[in-house]
């Protein structure tokens, strides 16, 4: 008996098929202004703080912006669950502390608040990067759709100050932006994929509590990286 490979195992238009690239598409939609809201906060935070730091000032809006990382990273933490395919467990690392200055150096010694950090300044240029796809996602669409839209004008950016546009006024013109429309499609799923495995491996390196390795005994054993599923074993 011969069985059907699932459509989203097929190569090149498999993307089509796969949850997964919608998910993706999704994440890489959010994280465009989320981006930006945090690349804004951080550095506003971080420079007023490092300005102000004689006058002691400084010390709390740097303390404050060490909360707004936690904050904003366990946000980032839930956004990769709910899109990415992670499970990733929530630090512990900073434990009880005493008092005002025991709870700030809590915050400055813990490395999650750091790791987090780390995914913040590396997140924004997967935002970045993210453009991409989802501009041509923009501008593939409306060429695939184009038999049953036209006449249609399709604008693909600018030439020296002026718009690049695509009159699409006759069915044999729109039949010919239909194949342009699906290749524009299939890279932007392509592209999306890429940048979502590569949000995927950053948050599991950096967003991710303490793994195996950090809470059990040395031994022997092979310890599998949390948040990845574990392969089982005879």
């Amino acid at each position: 008996m011969v069985s059907l490979r699932p459509l989203a195992a097929l190569p090149v238009v498999g993307v089509l098929a796969d949850g997964r690239t919608y998910r993706h598409l999704l994440y890489l939609l959010i994280a465009m202004p989320i981006g930006f809201v945090h690349s804004g906060v951080l550095s506003f935070g971080g420079t007023l703080g490092l300005v102000l730091a004689p006058v002691l000032v400084g010390v709390v809006f740097l303390l404050v912006t060490l909360v707004a990382v936690r904050l904003f990273a366990g946000f980032e933490r839930w956004l990769a669950d709910a899109l990415l395919g992670t499970d990733l467990a929530k630090p512990d690392d900073l434990g009880d502390a005493d008092g005002v200055l025991g709870g700030a150096r809590k915050f400055v010694d813990a490395a999650s608040t750091w790791r987090g950090l780390g995914f913040l300044m590396a997140k924004f240029w997967v935002a970045l990067f993210g453009v991409v796809p989802l501009l041509l996602l923009a501008r593939g669409i409306p060429l695939v759709t184009a038999p049953l839209r036209y006449p249609l004008v399709v604008q693909f950016g600018e030439v020296n100050g002026e718009p690049a546009t695509w009159a699409i006024d006759a069915l044999p013109e729109a039949l010919a932006a239909v194949p342009l429309g699906v290749a524009a499609v299939l890279v932007a799923c392509h592209l999306a994929n890429v940048a979502g495995y590569a949000a995927r491996r950053m948050a599991l390196a950096l967003l991710d509590g303490p793994t195996r390795a950090d809470s059990a005994p040395e031994s022997g054993g092979v310890t599998v990286e949390s948040g990845e599923s574990e392969a089982g074993a005879d």
